[in-house]
């Protein structure tokens, strides 16, 4: 497939582009970390309208079903303007996995809730600084009913603030086993569930739930029991393709803002960008990002398509863009020079926004090492 958008995908950016630049600017991550909020309800409510919400649920489910490349190019956008809402862990991370593991009544329940903004979910799947999803032991013992769950997750992306969370569990096998392991819909304010919300670098929280005995009845397994680690790695391979889309973005923005600032700053009497060096760094910058805009596409397609080496197109796309937005957010900080992380100029922040999403469900060493796997070293 050429790697090129189509002319449905390409209105969808620009439509994007338009009403992220408007709505929410950098002006509006700086006012919701002066509140201590994490994401504007009223900004949500105005991206549900756009349909975004619905793009990745199926249209018999009341979607738009509109694929991986269509909300990649909006996630790449969010990644301009550095924009926090539930898109990601709703849109994204909740609507692929009860897509991928619900049974009919769930998707039927729970997808269109989705698709009109009714409900909000959070995924948990790791229990410690490292993303190791087949590494847990939060368990889910049998019990007369259904299931009681005890153990700890952490850095769950708006779990603080989610109506309904996903949890990864063990109901069988070892820590480091991907059998055994199902997926459970848990209410966050049921007896036993303790949310503890930890603001991040990029003015944004994540949180750490304990499940300290708490039951659920057999109809919150989401999926067949012990089954769940198929559908998990899938919505994984989602998350990570969508977390490089937003890491181009930000690698992307962060480029342009330095350029023009190169065209403005003058030292020495002359303009900075006329300096040889800075012109080569620049260069070799824009070749990286425009290496990056192939990969980013390449996995998004291969997700569409069901292309069986999408989980190797995954790894190499967000260990790529970890890469890139290492050398990104550290040009852009060294040549704007000490004003680079001040307050007064935004470009700090997309560095700020940068490592979070850079190391969240596996950085580059992870999904080096999991390349390498795939293809038997």
């Amino acid at each position: 497939m050429a790697l090129v958008l189509n002319q449905e995908q390409q209105m969808l950016k620009e439509s994007a582009q338009g009403f992220l630049s408007e709505f929410a600017s950098i002006t509006e991550l700086r006012r919701l970390r002066d509140v201590d909020d994490d994401y504007s309800p009223e900004l949500w409510g105005q991206m549900v309208d756009m349909g975004w919400a619905a793009i990745l649920v199926p249209e018999n489910h009341g979607g738009l079903g509109f694929g991986q490349v269509g909300m990649g190019q909006i996630v790449e956008q969010s990644g301009r303007t550095l924009t926090a809402s539930p898109l990601f862990s709703t849109a994204i991370l909740g609507a692929s996995i009860i897509n991928l593991a619900g049974s009919s009544e769930q998707k039927a329940r729970l997808l269109p809730a989705i698709a009109e903004g009714q409900l909000t979910t959070a995924l948990a799947v790791d229990e410690s600084g490292h993303h190791a999803p087949a590494n847990m032991s939060l368990v889910a013992d049998k019990t007369a009913s259904g299931f009681r769950l005890t153990g700890v997750k952490r850095s769950v992306v708006d779990g603080h603030s989610a109506s309904q969370l996903i949890v990864a569990a063990r109901t069988a096998g070892e820590a480091g086993d991907s059998r055994g392991i199902s997926l459970f819909l848990v209410d966050p304010s049921a007896a036993g569930v303790t949310v503890e919300r930890i603001p991040t670098v990029d003015s944004r929280s994540v949180a750490s739930i304990s499940f300290d005995g708490v039951d659920v009845d057999v109809g919150a397994l989401l999926g067949e029991e012990g089954d769940g680690f198929a559908a998990l790695s899938a919505t994984l391979d989602i998350a990570n393709a969508h977390l490089a889309a937003e890491l181009l973005g930000i690698c992307s923005e962060a480029f342009e803002r330095t350029l023009q600032y190169l065209k403005e700053r003058r030292q020495f009497g002359v303009l900075i960008g006329s300096f040889q060096a800075l012109q080569h760094r620049a260069a070799h910058w824009w070749s990286e990002i425009e290496l990056a805009k192939s990969l980013v596409l390449k996995s998004l397609q291969a997700l569409d398509d069901g292309n069986l080496r999408a989980p190797a197109l995954v790894s190499i796309s967000k260990a790529k863009l970890c890469e890139v937005a290492e050398l990104s957010s550290n040009e852009a900080i060294q040549m704007h020079a000490g004003v680079g992380m001040t307050d007064e100029y935004d470009v700090g922040f997309f560095a700020k926004r940068a490592r979070p999403a850079q190391a969240l469900f596996g950085g580059y060493a992870y999904h080096g090492d999991r390349l390498a796997s795939m293809s038997g070293y």
